[in-house]
């Protein structure tokens, strides 16, 4: 048995998923249908499972026998040339699990205190529903009802003095489809509810069945803030058909700031609020880019993918979910799917591109009930204003 050889298939078969993941990411940023993402998913699932089989089978054991004593150069030049792009994905594995391990919480980030409750264990039983994928909810170590609920202070440079401690509550990615049961959901905003925030936000990804609307009611509509509440909506939605759950959100008092933007007065200054479904509806809020002059601007976006948007109008805040963290986060490869044209580069956490800081939610629940690694999320964000310097004080008042 020729050990190096086999290594290096192993390799190469990592490459080959890695490849496959990288091309599946950047389709379900696209506008595309649910129904047809599914039966790629499922294809690219099938590719991804039988190629090391494939590869050890037939060129190492079968052909060039290259477990045994055969040589690379006996290969087929075909595939010596898709070897070869699978080489190139192992250099992007090794790319992204470098990147994964230096990262490092953007220098805005004051303070995170986290607190994770066991949802299960507070209702007696695990919350499972009668929709798909069922069994996902009893594989060993999945986190889906352990929910940490954060606390998380960022330093922003242009947040007036007066807001100085202005919080928002950030809730995404919900998606009722009756797997993970209505219990679970009503807990969380039973959670959410006595967490203060002077602003509550919505990003996105509400339904993935739509007589779950009636849920609505009973968890989103349980939350209330002195400045209000916001929302917008994700692909999953769009998936659905938006217009019943746009509707059943504004009966309960949210504000849609879908491809608009929203002033809020707020201590004697402007807060400009925008929202963005793009690339999948609507436009983009292009009235935020004409926000009163010293405006704080805030974009929820379901996806981070508009970050280059946001940078290039002057947004201080951007809030997004729709990546979930990756639901499953490796040991030292961290996660792997993560539906965005940026791959797993903003899967979650914080991210400070000046002057724009991103902060992507891992969200409430997903499609499909597995976490690992990777909880589901509840976050109040405390926005500080900059300190200003004795120095500076000095020269302001000479």
């Amino acid at each position: 048995m020729n050990w190096l050889n086999l290594l290096i298939l192993l390799a190469l078969a990592a490459g080959h998923c890695e490849l496959l993941a990288a091309l599946l990411n950047r389709l379900h940023a696209l506008r595309i249908e649910g129904r047809m993402l599914r039966h790629i998913r499922h294809v690219e699932d099938a590719c991804m499972a039988a190629f090391p089989f494939v590869l050890v089978w037939w060129i190492g054991l079968r052909g060039p026998r290259l477990l045994h004593d055969g040589r690379w150069t006996d290969l087929h030049p075909l595939w010596i040339a898709y070897l070869s792009v699978c080489g190139v994905g192992v250099a992007s594995l090794a790319f992204s699990t470098v990147r994964w391990l230096t990262r490092r919480p953007p220098a805005a980030l004051e303070a995170n205190h986290s607190t994770t409750i066991d949802v299960a264990e507070r209702l007696g039983k695990p919350p499972v529903g009668v929709g798909p994928f069922r069994f996902l909810t009893r594989l060993p170590g999945n986190e889906s009802f352990l929910i940490e609920v954060s606390d998380k202070s960022f330093a922003l440079p242009r947040l007036p003095a007066e807001w100085d401690g202005l919080s928002i509550l950030h809730v995404t990615d919900l998606h009722y489809n009756g797997t993970i049961d209505k219990p679970y959901f009503e807990e969380v905003f039973a959670i959410a509810a006595e967490t203060p925030a002077d602003l509550v936000v919505f990003t996105g990804d509400l339904l993935d069945e739509k007589h779950l609307v009636e849920w609505i009611p009973e968890t989103l509509g349980r939350l209330e803030a002195p400045l209000g509440k916001y929302f917008i909506l994700g692909n999953h939605d769009w998936y659905l058909g938006d217009a019943p759950i746009r509707r059943a959100m504004r009966d309960l008092g949210w504000i849609d700031v879908a491809g608009r933007t929203v002033a809020i007065e707020h201590v004697g200054r402007t807060l400009a609020l925008a929202g963005s479904e793009r690339p999948w509806m609507g436009r983009q809020p292009e009235d935020l880019a004409r926000a009163e002059e010293g405006a704080f601007r805030v974009l929820l976006s379901h996806t981070p993918d508009n970050i280059g948007w946001a940078k290039a109008r002057g947004v201080d805040l951007m809030l997004s979910g729709h990546n979930h963290g990756g639901q499953v986060v490796l040991p030292v490869l961290g996660p792997i799917c993560s539906p965005s044209k940026h791959g797993v580069r903003y899967a979650g956490g914080a991210f400070f591109e000046a002057p724009t800081l991103l902060y992507v939610s891992r969200g409430v629940s997903g499609d499909h009930p597995l976490r690992w690694n990777c909880k589901p999320e509840l976050t109040r964000l405390v926005l500080r204003a900059p300190v200003e310097s004795p120095v500076e004080s000095l020269s302001l008042r000479g």
